[in-house]
């Protein structure tokens, strides 16, 4: 099953530091938009839900969940790969297959 989701880069830019500065270095601001437009009800009924608390990324797909860290020294110093990096390892722990282009959000399970 693939889901695809649509995300809107240009409204999540404004989230990146240094025009919304966070403090934490890996755009936290930034992760917690993306995270927001995952939160769904699938196709055959499971949930699929996404959140962060610090700098750990949770992916649960009905009763499956996968966790991540955002990890600054080895994927950064871009937020965007540092996130990106870890809603791929979470993804994974909870049985799907993330990947991303421009404007999407491909998760296949």
């Amino acid at each position: 099953m693939r889901v695809t989701i649509p995300v809107d880069e240009a409204a999540l830019d404004a989230f990146l530091p240094p025009a919304k500065p966070d403090g934490s270095g890996i755009g936290v601001n930034y992760a917690d938009q993306v995270l927001k437009q995952l939160k769904q009800t699938l196709q055959d009924g499971r949930k699929l839900a996404a959140k962060r608390r610090g700098l750990k990324v949770t992916v649960t797909i009905g009763e499956s969940a996968g966790e991540a860290i955002m990890r600054r020294l080895e994927h950064g110093p871009d937020p965007r790969t540092i996130f990106e990096r870890a809603l791929v390892e979470a993804a994974r722990g909870a049985g799907a297959t993330l990947s991303r282009e421009p404007g999407v959000v491909h998760l296949d399970f």
